[in-house]
């Protein structure tokens, strides 16, 4: 069993998130930052493991990291999987502004900062879109 499901083995009523990011030192940062502003936070560092996740569980929103140029491609193809299997379910990439405008597979783009309000305040923005 992954480390997300046994921290997370019920939903609580909150908005839930799946958060895929393959960097381990900002993963749990971010995890802790959505968790305290009121979000249920699955997250993993595997793809294949966020697939499994998504096919569980029913998410408001899924945020995944684009790390670097290089992530764009991986980043795509889970964005598409996610979005065969429930065209209407939000996503959007953290990244970089350069990144950003390289792709159009996401809803939406919350720009990587070293800011946690700013972060928030960006994943609080898609979530309460009309």
């Amino acid at each position: 069993m992954s480390e997300t499901l046994e921290n997370h083995p019920q939903p609580t009523g909150r908005p839930a998130i799946l958060h895929f990011c393959k960097r381990e030192m900002v993963r749990p940062l971010r995890d802790k930052v959505l968790d305290i502003s009121g979000y249920d936070v699955d997250s993993t560092l595997d793809a294949g493991e966020a697939l499994s996740l998504f096919a569980a569980r029913s998410y408001a929103l899924v945020l995944i990291d684009v790390e670097g140029v290089d992530g764009i491609t991986e980043a795509e193809h889970l964005c598409g999987a996610v979005k065969s299997a429930s065209p209407t379910q939000l996503v959007a990439f953290v990244c970089n502004w350069r990144v950003a405008i390289l792709t159009d597979c996401p809803d939406d783009i919350v720009h990587a900062e070293f800011n946690p309000e700013a972060f928030v305040a960006g994943v609080r923005k898609i979530l309460t879109q009309d």
